[in-house]
This record gives structure tokens, C-alpha cells and sequence, in this order.
């Protein structure tokens, strides 16, 4: 029924990194495609990024939140280990009827999220579903690791999804999959709390799995690539990105490209890359939609949406 986004005002340059890791900034466009990013102030929390996302969303859809029925929040970046970020999201909303609880896959987070809040709907135990992806990544990277300093960044995006009225919007199928042998590719310790990441591994097998996952998502669509209108893949990396589209056969018009300013948000980046694409006059009721989403354990997904709001 809407999505939104919200960013942290705070800019990060390419220049400010690349002197902590040693790199230029030409090297960090080159290898994943950001120019800018953001983070968080101190005292920033992630629960206000997600609710400003998640009061936006119910604006938009004209939804009061005392009717919601339940918050969903995919994160690995909560505030605290207790309580979850998902009840004071709600609190803060004004949720006060809502159930509440965090959701942890990782980049595919917000997509395996959707696919429960479509099912809550589509059972009849729920007409509002408010699905937030917020994650504020900064916190958990070396400034010195050019492989993670110059990627990850902070945000949240929030999607409302409500029963059908009747004048399109159908959120299909969503493939959900993982294989733990690549967890030790993207990895962050309790006692470290810094993500460590094999970039060559997961680049192969996100673009790997992505392309996969985006064929059956259509085939259990009924449709073929040709059919959708836009592609909107999780922004892990440009030239991840461009390998897919690759791979599959893809203009490049029809594959959302917003990592240059917001780099990798992990469960943020999907509705970000929505929202982004909604401002930029991409998305008109009854545009095909596919996501599809990789990320640490590895998980991944796609699903086919027929845009409704």
C-alpha cells in the first residue's frame, strides 16, 4: 500500500573513508559503485530511523497506527540485545494494538519479511502488516578494512501491506532459500562486533543465487523477464549488480541503481531502492516489480510484485 524511507542526515564521503583505509576514492567507485553514504550520528538510534520510515509508510497509506496489527523489523544492528528494536518501533508509532517482533536474515531481511507479513494477510489474521528493514551497519565496521569500510552504511525503508481492494497490486510468490556453507563468508562476532566479509565468495554467489532465484520467482509467476518492468536487486555492490543483469540479459534501464548514494544498507537497501524508484517516476500501479535479495548465511530470495500503490 506505500513504502518509504529514512536516511540519516549525516553524509559520508568517499574521500573521508579512502584516507582510513587506504585506498583512493577513484578505487572505491570502481569496486562497488558508492560515492556517498550514510551514517549515524552519535546518539543516533536505529529504532528512530525505523520509525520515521514507518510513520512515512502509514502516511502515505492514510493508515492510522493504532491500526496496525503488527510490526515486523528485519535488522542485525537493534540498539540493544534486549529489549527487540520491533516493540519500540510500535511504542514510538503509536502501534498500541500491534504485536511486534525482529526479524533476522541478513540482506534478505526485509524480503523474507514481506513474504510473512503477505501470508498474515493472505491467512486473514492481519489487514495492516508494517514491514521495516533498518539497519545501521556503521557501527559494526573497521575503518580500516577497505572491503567493508567503503561499503556498508546506515538506514531504514518501510512498506505497509494491506488486503487487495480491488484496483490492482498483488504481491506474489516469494523463493526463499539458504545454504550455511557460505557462512563463514560474511561473518560478525558477539565479542568482535566487526563484520568480516570474503568478498571474491559472496560475489560469486550473489550473483549467482540472485540470478537463480529471479528465474524461478517469474516462473512461478507465469511470466518471463521480458514481462517485468523493473528489477530491483539488493544494492550488496554496483558491480554485482551489473553482473546479474549480465548474466541475465537485462537493459540496465530497467535495474534500479541507487548504491552510488546510499550504499550497502543491507536490509534497508530493498525498500530504499522502492522508494528511490517511486521519486524517480518508475513505479505506476500495475508495474511488475521483482526483488530478489542476497545476503550473510547464506540466504537469499525474489518474488514478483504487481506495484498497488
Amino acid at each position: 500500500a506505500s513504502v518509504a524511507m529514512a536516511v540519516p542526515e549525516r553524509v559520508v564521503t568517499n574521500e573521508s573513508v579512502a584516507e582510513g583505509a587506504g585506498v583512493t576514492e577513484q578505487w572505491i567507485v570502481h569496486r562497488t559503485g558508492v560515492h556517498e553514504r550514510r551514517h549515524v550520528s552519535p546518539g543516533e538510534r536505529l529504532q528512530d530511523l525505523a520509525a520515521g520510515a514507518g510513520r512515512a509508510a502509514l502516511d502515505q497509506a492514510g493508515v492510522a497506527p493504532e491500526a496496525v496489527d503488527l510490526v515486523l523489523v528485519a535488522t542485525v544492528a537493534a540498539d540493544e540485545i534486549l529489549p527487540n528494536a520491533a516493540p519500540l518501533v510500535a511504542r514510538e508509532l503509536g502501534a498500541t494494538r500491534a504485536g511486534a517482533m525482529d526479524l533476522g536474515a541478513a540482506c534478505t531481511g526485509f524480503l523474507s519479511a514481506l513474504a510473512l507479513a503477505a501470508a498474515q494477510v493472505e491467512g486473514g489474521r492481519g489487514e495492516n502488516v508494517l514491514v521495516i528493514g533498518a539497519d545501521v551497519l556503521s557501527r559494526f565496521i573497521d575503518r580500516t578494512d577497505r572491503g567493508t569500510a567503503a561499503l556498508f552504511a546506515d538506514g531504514a525503508g518501510a512498506a505497509l501491506v494491506t488486503p487487495a481492494d480491488g484496483r490492482g497490486g498483488h504481491i506474489g510468490h516469494i523463493v526463499l532459500n539458504c545454504d550455511a556453507r557460505g557462512a563463514d563468508s560474511i561473518r560478525a562476532s558477539h565479542e568482535d562486533q566487526i563484520i568480516e566479509m570474503q568478498g571474491h565468495d559472496t560475489f560469486k554467489s550473489a550473483v549467482l543465487r540472485m540470478s537463480e532465484s529471479s528465474l524461478e520467482a517469474t516462473r512461478r509467476a507465469g511470466l518471463d523477464l521480458d514481462d517485468i518492468d523493473l528489477f530491483v536487486y539488493h544494492q550488496a555492490n554496483a558491480r554485482i549488480l551489473a553482473a546479474v543483469g549480465e548474466k541475465l540479459g537485462l537493459d540496465s534501464e530497467r535495474v534500479i541503481n541507487c548504491i552510488d548514494r546510499y550504499g550497502n544498507t543491507s536490509s534497508t537497501t530493498l525498500p530504499i531502492a522502492l522508494a528511490d524508484a517511486r521519486e524517480r517516476g518508475m513505479l505506476e500501479p500495475g508495474t511488475n516489480v521483482l526483488l530478489a535479495a542476497f545476503g550473510a548465511g547464506f540466504t537469499w530470495g525474489a518474488g514478483v510484485i504487481e506495484w498497488g500503490a
